[in-house]
């Protein structure tokens, strides 16, 4: 039962409760009653990118924009829009402009991190991704794009320890036990390469990337015990 104070409130319940046609009206209502608040612009723009109405939704954030250009909320959630419509140099662009206002949180840090991983600047995504796990050290994924970031961009020892880290927290993450087998075959250590190469596929059969390097490693594993 909906029972808060204002329209705002009642908006973001409905929408909690994915009743999207009166979290429509109702932040409607409150953006009639208070033009000049960028907040409901932003809450209204969140349930069409939601709805992946992103045109729409473009729309309500650059009015936001408009009404505040220090809402940090506005640039976050066009950030995330040009994220999902893969414009990652744009998304990186909306990101920045929220951490300059303010926004301070794992979330922004993370997504800020993964489009510049998305145009291959894993080592300008590093402190992102790194800031991302201090603010929240549970979030497994923040964590294996750090170690992803981090082996690409060749230091391969932190990543090994942030690889592990990952598969300890979700022992059936199937990427980092093949990430960690590739580093593992960096440093020549089959036997372990060939574990979590083993390990990786126990946990996604179909995971093709470690079905091919094991059966390169088994090449070679055999070609060392031959000769």
């Amino acid at each position: 039962m909906v029972s808060l104070s204002n329209e705002k409130e009642k908006g973001i319940a409905f929408m909690k409760e994915q009743k999207y046609d009166k979290a429509a009206q109702m932040f409607t209502k409150f953006i009639d009653n208070n033009p000049n608040d960028p907040v409901g612009y932003v809450n209204f723009a969140n349930l069409l990118s939601h709805l992946q109405d992103h045109e729409r939704a473009e729309r309500f954030y650059l009015r936001a924009i408009e009404i505040d250009p220090k809402s940090a909320t506005a640039y976050y959630g066009l950030g995330n829009l040009y994220f999902e419509k893969d414009i990652f140099n744009q998304a990186q662009k909306q990101f920045e402009k929220a951490l300059q206002q303010g926004l301070d949180e794992a979330d922004i840090y993370y997504m800020l991190g993964l489009s510049l991983v998305n145009q291959e600047q894993d080592l300008r995504a590093i402190p992102h991704l790194q800031r991302a796990v201090e603010l929240n050290s549970e979030d497994v994924e923040a964590r294996f794009q750090y170690a992803l970031a981090l082996a690409k961009s060749g230091s391969v020892g932190l990543s090994k320890k942030e690889f592990i880290e990952v598969i300890e927290a979700d022992p059936n993450h199937s990427d980092a036990h093949y990430n960690l087998g590739i580093v593992y075959l960096f440093e020549e250590n089959l036997e372990l390469a060939l574990s979590y190469l083993d390990k990786a596929i126990e946990s996604q059969p179909n995971h093709l990337l470690a079905l091919n390097a094991k059966e390169k490693v088994a090449e070679l594993w055999n070609n060392i015990e031959e000769s």
